[in-house]
């Protein structure tokens, strides 16, 4: 009974930590804040004793929920106040600048140089004089600003007119037509079927076909098999 017990707890557990996920929302690692990390960390531990708790399964479902409800209740209170947001998360600290660096953010932001630097070296930049700023994001990223003549150049650096593009749409995924992005981007099943035809593919056939804003369909069929071949040894 017990066995069977821990079953269903760990069930329970596993759909309640998967909507309190959802209620909280989903974000990268690098966006959370340190709150944030940790207050997840918390609620997994606590649905992991929910699925082993033998005699009461409610205490720690209502500390899952309390966990959840203070992680939703910051988040909107940091989208409704600004001055509660930098209490909460604080603020972005300026690192670098101008050829200056500053000792008393690198305190703060509990960042000792040595560390900086190799920061500085995993973005690419061997050298400061190559950076016009530094600054350390909320969430304990380093943002970086290249020098001007360190920057990539654009079409705008060469004074050239480009045309507009836009994402690409997916209008058939694992061997199913998605005939509503079909619909916004202008096209209709017998769009689709006429560049089949010339490109001599059935639906079924396709793993993947991509639709772009010059209204070109790029396939990737199907390729059960790869063929043996050393290329990374």
């Amino acid at each position: 009974m017990d066995f069977l017990y821990i079953v269903l707890a760990s069930i329970c557990s596993i759909i309640v930590l998967f909507l309190l996920t959802k209620i909280i929302g989903n974000r990268q690692m690098s966006q959370l804040s340190m709150f944030d990390y940790i207050n997840g960390i918390t609620i997994g531990s606590i649905a992991a004793e929910m699925a082993t708790a033998i005699e009461d399964v409610w205490q720690p479902l209502v500390a899952m929920i309390i966990y959840a409800i203070a992680a939703v209740s910051i988040s909107l209170i940091n989208s409704k106040s600004i001055r509660m947001r930098r209490i909460l998360n604080g603020k972005s600290l300026v690192l670098f600048e101008n050829g200056k660096l500053y000792f008393e953010n690198l305190k703060k932001a509990k960042l000792d140089l040595g560390e900086f630097l190799s920061q500085c070296r995993i973005s690419g930049f061997f050298d400061l004089s190559q950076l016009q700023a530094a600054v350390l994001e909320t969430n304990g990223h380093i943002s970086f600003l290249p020098m001007e003549d360190q920057r990539p150049l654009t079409p705008k650096d060469l004074h050239l007119t480009v045309a507009p593009d836009r994402l690409v749409a997916n209008v058939i995924l694992d061997g199913q037509v998605m005939e509503e992005n079909l619909h916004n981007i202008g096209n209709n099943q017998e769009w689709l079927e006429k560049q089949l035809k010339q490109q001599h593919y059935k639906v079924s056939e396709i793993l993947l076909a991509t639709c772009d804003c010059q209204n070109t369909l790029t396939i990737y069929p199907k390729t059960h098999k790869r063929k043996d071949r050393d290329i990374f040894d």
